[in-house]
């Protein structure tokens, strides 16, 4: 399941999770996220219950854009534990990906 983060529910889903997630900042114009958004689909389904893998609207959320310093998109931020573990900016191998979400489950 891929979920929806937002500027009210960031604390609670990504920042209280007891799993890992990966959170992807976009925008609905941004081609590269376009082209990025069926990996992450990928991923929420094959990490389904060891990770929360979502998107969040860098236009609809901009206190959290503003607060992790989302200056280019796509942007993927890792965290654990409440904390940003790892982030990879642009359009990325889904290998690459894969890669960052077991360094994070490690």
């Amino acid at each position: 399941m891929e979920y929806q983060f937002t500027d009210a529910n960031f604390e609670q889903e990504v920042l209280s999770s007891d799993l890992p997630v990966l959170v992807d900042f976009y925008a609905d114009w941004c081609m590269p996220c376009r082209m990025m958004a069926p990996v992450i689909k990928e991923l929420a389904q094959k990490y389904e219950g060891k990770v929360k893998v979502g998107k969040l609207n860098i236009e609809e959320n901009p206190k959290i854009t503003e607060r992790y310093r989302i200056m280019s998109i796509p942007c993927f931020l890792f965290f654990r534990d409440g904390e940003n573990k790892e982030s990879i900016t642009g359009g990325t191998a889904k290998s690459e990906m894969e890669a960052a979400i077991e360094r994070l489950l490690g």
